[in-house]
């Protein structure tokens, strides 16, 4: 049998568009955070999340864990900064700094008080570190609205940073 004789069966092709618009939720899925029902479950999510999955145009590799306040002060950072500077936060504030990874994670009892909670975390980056976390429940879901760093030489929060940046 040639191949010129071949016939094939008609076959209806899905739309550009359509396969445009499934590529793109199926690229935007992995990036989208689940609804966390308690603040240890969005911690777990938070310090097991492969950044690489956010998307790009996302103030923070974490806004998916961030809430709207922090993600929009996070924004304005990048908005106010000149092209080819260092914004504000010039670290990874889930770790505590610029290199490493959290190992040895212990995430405390929070303290709920209505839509807000506050917990400690406690990991080694090289070096022992406790960060606090300040939690709000948004859009059925906690969501991360602060870190703070209240040890060492130079203690932090990013609201704080962001905000002294203006």
């Amino acid at each position: 049998m040639r191949l010129q004789n071949l016939r094939l069966p008609n076959l209806r092709l899905p739309s550009l568009r359509l396969v445009a618009a499934l590529i793109t939720t199926l690229i935007a899925l992995p990036a989208a955070a689940e609804p966390y029902e308690t603040p240890q479950a969005l911690i777990e999510a938070l310090y097991s999340y492969e950044t690489s999955q956010t998307d790009e145009n996302a103030p923070s590799v974490y806004s998916p864990f961030f809430s709207d306040g922090l993600n929009a002060l996070w924004q304005a950072d990048i908005d106010r900064t000149p092209q080819g500077e260092l914004g504000a936060i010039d670290f990874d504030p889930v770790i505590s700094g610029q290199d490493g990874t959290a190992t040895e994670l212990q995430i405390g009892e929070p303290i709920i008080l209505g839509k807000t909670a506050e917990l400690e975390v406690q990991f080694r980056n090289f070096d022992a570190v406790t960060l606090y976390y300040t939690l709000v429940w948004e859009h059925g879901s906690w969501k991360v609205d602060d870190i703070a760093n209240q040890q060492g030489e130079y203690p932090w929060s990013l609201r704080a940073l962001f905000e002294g940046a203006r």
